[in-house]
């Protein structure tokens, strides 16, 4: 069986993503598709509205054939821990040959070009960098001056889909893997923008227009029917991110991935104002808010780089939250032929390495938290059969 995978997040599940899904199956050729997707939070330091099981559940409702987690040491992390994470995984499962993923430019060639570039950056890389922070431009502008000013494409790296596109390619070729690429052209919204369309809104929008009757032109009616939240989880989980900070030290703020150039003193100084101050008052032109959100949400789960680096060195595991049950005996199959066992029952833990077993402790753990959060109490041992 050949199997095209998505990585992905789903918060929550819309439109564009049943489009990626279907125009995946069709563009690849293969047999299936599989997903694996951010467990509770997400790679921007957000909680997910919905649990990973439920959105698992419709991702395979809407095409997919099965779902399996990208865990939270990958899933909370910088574009290229989260895109290593999940290339890591997916390359260990023989039958996955091609890996889809939605971008504002699906020039294929120009994603492995400027994968080869960032690998092997050129000597004066840092120099065209660094001559642009220091005439005050935001690290994000200096970065992309500096790949095009090396070669790379002009604008290929200003787009956000194109730099998460930019970092599986770099995976793939990190681990010599064999999957191939394949870029397909978002529709609708950009990635960021907020404002509702009549039916292809970013995840974005979605989640700041929750109330609006809109929402329900934009997600499959199974998703709006689950997106009826009654509390105020957003404001739960920054409460629960700020007592988190507080009871943190400096020392080990500084074993969060990102929290770099003295940004746990600027947080810690910051630790008894609001969520929105603290973001506020620590963005900078080098600092974005969602590199701000997502070290605080790390911290929150005491999520450390030192940690996710030993992942990706040592083995790992799969980890199913659903499956199309028309395919269960095929899929199961598949993931049994790859080198990283699959973790189901809970007596499949006992059989996992010491690394791996750590990695799904931290990601039980992480669990626990949205449990708290959102006043619910999930069961990880299982997948949906749907």
């Amino acid at each position: 069986m050949k199997i095209c995978a998505i990585i992905c997040e789903f918060n929550p599940f819309h439109n564009g993503h049943k489009y990626l899904i279907e125009t995946a199956k069709k563009l690849s050729g293969c047999d299936s598709v599989l997903c694996i997707m951010s467990g509770n939070f997400t790679q921007r330091g957000d909680i997910c509205l919905l649990n990973k099981f439920k959105r698992a559940r419709h991702a395979v409702l809407s095409g997919a054939d099965a779902v399996l987690e990208l865990p939270a040491p990958f899933a909370v992390a910088p574009a290229e821990i989260f895109a290593q994470g999940a290339i890591k995984i997916l390359s260990s499962i023989p039958e996955v040959t091609t890996l889809a993923f939605g971008c504002e430019d699906c020039d294929k060639g120009a994603f492995l070009q400027s994968a080869e570039l960032l690998i092997n950056e050129p000597k004066e890389f840092t120099a065209y960098l660094n001559e642009q922070l220091n005439l005050g431009e935001s690290y994000i502008k200096s970065y992309n001056y500096a790949f095009e000013k090396c070669g790379g494409k002009h604008g290929f790296l200003s787009m956000p889909n194109n730099i998460l596109g930019v970092e599986y390619t770099k995976a793939i070729l990190k681990y010599k893997s064999e999957i191939n690429i394949l870029p397909i052209r978002r529709i609708g919204c950009g990635y960021n923008d907020e404002n509702l369309a009549q039916n292809y809104s970013s995840a974005s929008a979605i989640r700041q227009n929750l109330n609006s009757d809109k929402v329900i032109n934009n997600v499959p009616n199974y998703v709006y029917c689950d997106l009826k939240i009654e509390q105020d989880i957003q404001r739960i989980f920054k409460n629960y991110c700020l007592f988190s900070l507080l009871s943190t030290n400096k020392e080990q703020l500084k074993e969060v991935f990102g929290c770099t150039e003295g940004l746990e003193n600027k947080l810690k100084n910051c630790e008894m104002q609001d969520f929105e101050s603290i973001i506020a008052n620590t963005c900078a032109k080098r600092y974005s808010a969602s590199r701000i959100k997502r070290i605080l949400c790390a911290n929150l789960l005491k999520l450390y780089k030192y940690d996710a680096l030993e992942f990706l060195q040592n083995d790992l595991y799969l980890k199913p939250l659903a499956i199309n049950k028309d395919k269960i005996d095929l899929i199961l199959s598949s993931l049994s032929k790859s080198s990283f066992p699959t973790v189901i029952l809970q007596k499949n833990k006992n059989s996992l390495s010491v690394s791996a077993k750590k990695c799904f402790e931290i990601c039980e753990f992480a669990d626990k938290i949205w449990d708290f959060i959102n006043n619910k109490k999930t069961y990880n041992y299982t997948f949906i059969s749907v």
